[in-house]
């Protein structure tokens, strides 16, 4: 960790992971701060940045009385999972070649402001673009946009400023996927991503360490690396009670096969693929709603 810093954030990539089960995750490590803000024996709440890739995926904030049963047959027929959360924003894809990042932090530890920590998110995914070359900026509206064109989305959930739900951002992501919906509710928006913008392909892989740089350096902290246990990816299958809607919690709530697709997670793997530098240091790498746009 950085000597001139006393804040240190958790690293722990999940990989491939189905939504809901990355839900569990997070919910698991937002209860450990507010049991520790409750004063409960034997709990500590640790700063934490869950980084995954998820299946496709819709998902649906607060506002789900503007999505009908017959909006989210038609959004499961083209193959992905639809979902309602107790994030802010509207309807939002997450798929295969985005980066997604849900940093489950108390505020408390870094700044008490939500507004705040909204900026720190969007500066982190300019800061990354950055080392690609590209220009983010923001807008009105919340995210961070090329030029016209979206590329970073925030849709965030904060308890007595633990957070939860988070970033993501669109490497080689198929843009194929937001044309089922009206992303952020702006009708003729248009998404792009590192790959698009670039011309050359730019996997969820390479963009872990800019984006961990990035990080590192907005919120000024340091960045420990953390694994799952074996056992703690087994205890996913009995999920967490949370408060994401109820209607989206059935017996699919959590798949074995997104448990087992996290088998080889291991981060003493030494593929070099998966070593990720900051450029301090080297990584090896396996109730307040904020709108998502």
């Amino acid at each position: 960790m950085n000597a001139l810093t006393n804040r240190a954030v958790t690293v722990i990539n999940l990989g491939r992971m189905g939504f809901m089960a990355a839900h569990d995750v997070q919910m698991r490590f937002a209860r450990r701060h507010l049991d520790e803000m409750a004063d409960k024996p034997y709990t500590y709440g640790e700063d934490t940045l869950l980084l995954v890739e998820h299946p496709p995926v819709y998902t649906v904030g607060l506002r789900t009385k503007d999505y009908t049963a017959e909006d989210e047959a038609y959004l499961k027929s083209t193959g992905a999972e639809f979902y309602k959360t107790n994030r802010g924003g509207l309807i939002t894809f997450h798929g295969p070649g985005q980066l997604v990042a849900y940093p489950i932090l108390n505020l408390q530890h870094f700044k008490p402001s939500v507004k705040w920590y909204v900026c720190q998110l969007e500066q982190t995914m300019i800061k990354t673009l950055q080392e690609f070359g590209l220009k983010g900026r923001t807008t009105d509206q919340t995210g961070v946009w090329v030029g016209n064109k979206k590329i970073g989305a925030i849709g965030l959930h904060a308890s007595r400023y633990v957070t939860t739900h988070g970033i993501s951002l669109n490497c080689n992501v198929d843009l194929h996927w937001f044309r089922h919906i009206v992303p952020c509710g702006l009708p003729g928006v248009e998404m792009t991503s590192l790959t698009k913008e670039l011309g050359k392909d730019v996997s969820f892989l390479d963009s872990v360490q800019p984006f961990l740089k990035a990080f590192e350096e907005t919120f000024k902290c340091g960045i420990e690396l953390k694994m799952l246990e074996e056992d703690e990816l087994k205890s996913i299958s009995s999920p967490f009670i949370s408060n994401i809607d109820a209607g989206a919690t059935n017996k699919s709530h959590v798949r074995q096969a997104d448990i087992g697709q996290r088998r080889n997670m291991s981060t003493t793997s030494s593929m070099p693929v998966n070593r990720v530098s900051t450029g301090k240091q080297n990584y090896i790498l396996e109730e307040r709603p904020i709108p998502m746009w």
